[in-house]
Formats: C-alpha cells, sequence, structure tokens
C-alpha cells in the first residue's frame, strides 16, 4: 500500500515538472532569455529615452498580458479573406493570392511568419506557430499577430511612442522588432505577450530604426536610416552602434547561409558587407548610380538580391565572382520596394509603381506579374516560407499571402 503511494506521488511531480516545462519553453534557450523586463504601461517614454522597467518571474500565461488588445474572433458581418486565383503563371500553376483584414487604422509595415526564422534553438518547435503571422502595426504602436486559420487577429502594446518599423522571427521563436519610435530593439515572448525594451546607447540620439537580422551565432544586427548600424547580444543584452559609411541611409538588411550580413543604403546608394566580427563595413556600388538600393535579400548561394528604388531595377551581386547584374522592372514607372528570396531561389519584388508583385526566375531571367487586388497596397517588406510569400499591406489594412503549392493548371 505504501509503495502505491510513493508511486503516484511520483508520478504527479513528474507531470506537474512536464507542465512547467512546457509552459517554459521559451523562457530559458540557449541565447539567454532567461528573464524578462515588462514595460509599464503608466510610464511616458521621452524621446530621451528614459525607459522603466522592471524584472518579472513568468508564475502564468495570462498574469502579464497587460498589453494585450484582443480582437474578437470573426463574427457573421465582420470581413473575411479575399481570395483571387491567378488563372495559371510561367510554370502552368495556379497561384492563389489571399488579403486578410487587420484592425482599421493598424497600417501594417512589415511581416513575419512566425516560422520564417532561418535557424532555431533545439527547444524551440515550429510546430508551435505554424498557424501565426507577425506584424507591425506602425500607426499604432503595436505588435499584431495574425492566426491564419481563423482570421482572428490580437494587439500587443509596445508603449508610449512606438513606431514599429521591421519585425523578423527569431531563433527563440519570439517576434524581434526594429521600433523608430522608441529608439530601440523589442522582444516580444510569443506565449506570455511580455515586451523586452533595448534602448539604443544614450548620445546615440535618433536612429530611424528599420530592419533586423540574425547572424549564425545569434547576434542581432540592425540598421537606422539616420546613418547607423549596430548589434545586440541578447544573452546579455550589449548592444554596440556603428557609424555608417557616407552617413544617412541604411535600411533593409540580410545574412546569407554562411552567416555574412549584408545591408542596403538607400540615401548612399550602396550595399555594405559587413565584418560580424569587427563591425566595419566593406562598401559595394551596383552599377547604376543613385539607384537607390532600398532591400536586400540572400539566395542559397550567398548572391545578394536588391530592390533599386529609385532605378526601378532589381540588382543582384554575385559575391564569389565580385560581379553586378541588374534588371529593370516591367511597366511604365516602376518603383520595386522589397525584395524577398523563397525556397526555390525565387525572387519577388513588391512595386509600388504597377500595385504588385512580381516574381522572377533568375534562370531564364523571366518576371511574372500578380496584381494586388486592393488599391494603393504600398507593400513594403516581403517575407516567407515554403509555398508562402507574405507581404504587409501600408496602404491598406490588409496583410496578403501568395500561395505558390497549388495543383497544376489542366492543359
Amino acid at each position: 500500500m505504501f509503495n502505491h503511494f510513493k508511486i503516484i506521488i511520483i508520478l504527479c511531480v513528474i507531470i506537474y515538472g512536464i507542465g512547467i516545462s512546457s509552459t517554459s519553453l521559451l523562457q530559458n534557450t540557449t541565447l539567454g532569455y532567461d528573464t524578462e523586463t515588462r514595460i509599464d504601461r503608466d510610464h511616458v517614454y521621452f524621446k530621451n529615452m528614459d525607459f522603466q522597467s522592471m524584472a518579472i518571474t513568468i508564475s502564468s500565461h495570462g498574469e502579464y498580458e497587460y498589453t494585450l488588445v484582443s480582437i474578437p474572433s470573426m463574427s457573421d458581418d465582420q470581413e473575411s479573406p479575399n481570395s483571387n486565383t491567378i488563372i495559371a503563371d510561367s510554370y502552368n500553376q495556379s497561384i492563389t493570392l489571399t488579403e486578410y483584414p487587420v484592425p482599421e487604422g493598424s497600417r501594417p509595415h512589415d511581416v513575419a511568419p512566425a516560422t520564417s526564422m532561418s535557424f532555431v534553438n533545439s527547444n524551440v518547435s515550429k510546430n508551435l506557430f505554424k498557424d501565426i503571422v507577425w506584424y507591425t502595426a506602425q500607426s499604432s504602436g503595436e505588435l499584431g499577430k495574425l492566426n491564419t486559420t481563423t482570421g482572428e487577429t490580437l494587439h500587443i502594446f509596445l508603449g508610449e511612442g512606438s513606431a514599429p518599423h521591421g519585425v523578423i522571427a527569431g531563433p527563440d521563436g519570439a517576434p524581434w522588432i526594429t521600433d523608430g519610435g522608441l529608439n530601440a530593439i523589442v522582444r516580444v515572448d510569443p506565449f506570455t505577450k511580455n515586451v523586452t525594451v533595448y534602448p539604443l546607447p544614450q548620445g546615440v540620439g535618433y536612429a530611424n530604426l528599420n530592419t533586423a537580422t540574425f547572424d549564425n551565432n545569434g547576434t542581432l544586427w540592425f540598421t537606422g536610416q539616420s546613418g547607423i548600424y549596430g548589434r545586440l547580444f541578447p544573452s546579455t543584452g550589449a548592444m554596440e552602434i556603428f557609424d555608417a559609411p557616407k552617413g544617412p541611409g541604411p535600411y533593409g538588411i540580410t545574412t546569407t547561409p554562411n552567416g555574412s550580413v549584408y545591408y542596403a543604403s538607400l540615401a548612399g546608394n550602396y550595399v555594405g558587407l559587413v565584418d560580424t566580427k569587427t563591425g566595419q563595413v566593406t562598401v559595394l556600388e551596383p552599377p547604376t548610380p543613385d539607384q537607390g538600393s532600398r532591400r536586400v535579400w540572400s539566395d542559397s548561394n550567398g548572391n545578394i538580391w536588391v530592390s533599386e528604388w529609385n532605378a526601378g531595377q532589381l540588382g543582384m551581386y554575385d559575391s564569389q565572382k565580385d560581379q553586378w547584374k541588374e534588371w529593370k522592372l516591367p511597366g511604365g514607372n516602376p518603383k520595386p520596394y522589397a525584395v524577398y528570396v523563397d525556397t526555390n531561389d525565387k525572387v519577388w519584388i513588391s512595386d509600388f509603381g504597377s500595385n504588385s508583385i512580381f516574381r522572377f526566375d533568375p534562370l531564364d531571367e523571366s518576371f511574372d506579374k500578380f496584381d494586388i487586388p486592393s488599391p494603393e497596397a504600398n507593400v513594403r517588406q516581403i517575407l516567407g516560407i515554403e509555398d508562402e510569400i507574405w507581404g504587409a499591406e501600408s496602404g491598406t489594412d490588409y496583410l496578403l499571402v501568395i500561395n505558390t503549392n497549388d495543383s497544376p493548371v489542366a492543359d
């Protein structure tokens, strides 16, 4: 009888331990996120970035959802996703473009599927986030979360004065945000909704923070259009800021498969290769002068693809050959903004000029065009996962997704 009682007690302890470990899945990672700092919503954040925060201990899922603005599940009279099916593309496949409505006034700037992280820590399961897409609600100072299965959204308040620009999914499973209003890097815990703020060092001034990327060592690199780039070591919270060559301009940023970091300078008209050890930059200038290199993305071979805003062109830098190629986008007045390379090395570009998304095939150097249903969508960023290409319509209150895995069209 006593042995049976001991067995029951041991089983209860084991079950309790499993529950605690699952709740803390992302609280203790190899990057050192073992504590959270919390924004005091009643604190006023001035331009001198006098932040007020305190350490807390996670005790439950709901206790610290203080910033959460929950959007109810869609009722019959709410908007549902809009779908348009393109008859066929050049590969004889049906391509579906869907727009998801987000709360009015969000004006989403950047978007990141929660499973789009380039690599993950060993204790992070992508299955936990497979239906989640993050977006920055720049107008409302919030991080948005879309459930693609239900269409339901919720918003997380980031702090007074927040104006979030970029968002990416980190190797810890959390969304990381470059917040121009807070002049800080922000992390949101995907389970507890706790907000951690990493303000830029005093004396840096307003950086106009834009985008970020993780290198292969787990260091976060970011750009500021005022003329800086920097890195954050998440395990310690240490941050280092560098003055960019040619001053203002750093905008898009990307990491190659081998861990190299490149950024684009819109005002400087160059692409910068960052030495991730020293932080120094090698300036790479595209052939077209004053081209306005805006965003960058790496393909699987380490080639760097560039949206050339001023020139209306797509550029590509071959790092192995140290050579450039450029292609003019179709149309009378192309304005390429965002660029992204998918898992099949197809290049996707958003074009303000034609209100469309282009897909470029490097093998035959051909463009496919996909018109966006909503007028003046102004897609400022593209990011995807396998078979899905996501864009944020900053000119509307929609996110869009292009599904590229539909069945071939019958002849």
